[in-house]
């Protein structure tokens, strides 16, 4: 009779535990601390934690491909310069500018792996060098004030309908996101690449052109990540997004992406990439009872525990799957 929860592979399993494992740390916050679900924390958790989830979308495309992408952290830190210098002009100009940054950064990246060959880890790594340098030459090595005079700090720092702006972005992305691969025949030749490239070639798919296009994605939306950083803070942080990339690749590990590629979920990396936000969170609220001092370097120590956690928990539910369906 409830045979329709059973997951039907060890994938939906994983994308099923961090919902659930999401929903166990929210309830655990709600009841321990006073203010956890107060407006005020939920609204400012939304507005700071979409900068993550949007290069956390990006690079669920990319590893779906069975590529990565190591440059989101400093495209974003780069993009957020961009923004920033722009800004003076409209805040259409600095928006527009740092996501045509991250987008141009992509385009390379995918030029590199799909023309030249390069193994995507070398290419992005590169690419990743390259964007910190140009974002403090660009800045003179400090931060770079963003305009208050032409609107652009509204789109980090103002809300809509009383929801943060950047939350509202955050979820167009990934509407569009879950349209593209879940809709559209390029999200299925996405899934296609991943599972081999080979195999896809001699389908008759245009491998190169989806490539191209995936790690432009992950670029235009590390360039919106980082056009949200300036804004929200007011100035572009040549030295800020590092460790961006691990927590992007942590947010689609966690949901359930494989690190392989060929499988993959729009919605299990949105949850995870809030479950690694809202480890921070409570953390954040346990240092506030006094009970502990965890400094931010101890934070990331135990979030790095948690996640290796997860992953072997999954692993474990991903193994005992695979032998329950060859049993049957």
């Amino acid at each position: 009779m409830l045979s329709f929860l059973k997951p039907k592979s060890s994938g939906d399993l994983a994308r099923l535990g961090v919902l659930l494992a999401l929903a166990a740390l929210i309830l655990f916050g709600a009841l321990r601390y006073d203010n956890f679900l107060s407006p005020f924390n939920i609204l400012s958790f939304m507005r700071y934690n979409s900068m993550f989830t949007l290069i956390a979308l990006g690079m669920a495309f990319v590893i779906i491909t069975g590529g990565i992408d190591l440059s989101v952290g400093g495209v974003a830190a780069c993009s957020s310069v961009v923004a920033a210098m722009f800004s003076t002009h409209s805040w259409w100009a600095g928006l527009s500018a740092g996501m045509a940054t991250g987008l141009v950064a992509g385009l390379i990246n995918g030029l590199i792996i799909t023309k030249m060959r390069i193994q995507p880890f070398i290419a992005t790594l590169a690419m990743m060098l390259a964007a910190y340098g140009t974002g403090l030459l660009l800045a003179n090595n400090q931060s770079v004030s963003v305009s208050y005079d032409t609107g652009f700090t509204m789109i980090g720092q103002d809300d809509f309908l009383g929801f943060p702006i950047p939350a509202w972005i955050a979820i167009a992305c990934y509407i569009l996101g879950w349209i593209f691969l879940e809709r559209r025949p390029s999200g299925r030749h996405v899934l296609a690449i991943g599972d081999g490239e080979v195999t896809a070639k001699l389908m008759g798919l245009k491998v190169e052109s989806t490539l191209l296009g995936v790690y432009a994605i992950s670029g235009l939306l590390a360039g919106l990540a980082g056009v949200i950083l300036a804004s929200q803070f007011g100035a572009g942080q040549p030295t800020e997004g590092v460790g961006w990339e691990l927590f992007a690749i942590a947010s689609v590990v966690v949901g359930g992406t494989l690190l392989s590629g060929g499988a993959g979920s729009v919605g299990a990396t949105l949850a995870g990439a809030l479950l690694l936000g809202m480890v921070f969170n409570v953390l954040n609220f346990e240092n506030g009872l006094g009970w502990i001092s965890l400094s931010a370097y101890w934070q990331s120590v135990i979030r790095g525990l948690f996640l290796l956690v997860v992953i072997v928990l999954q692993a474990k539910l991903a193994s005992r799957t695979k032998r329950t369906d060859s049993i049957c």
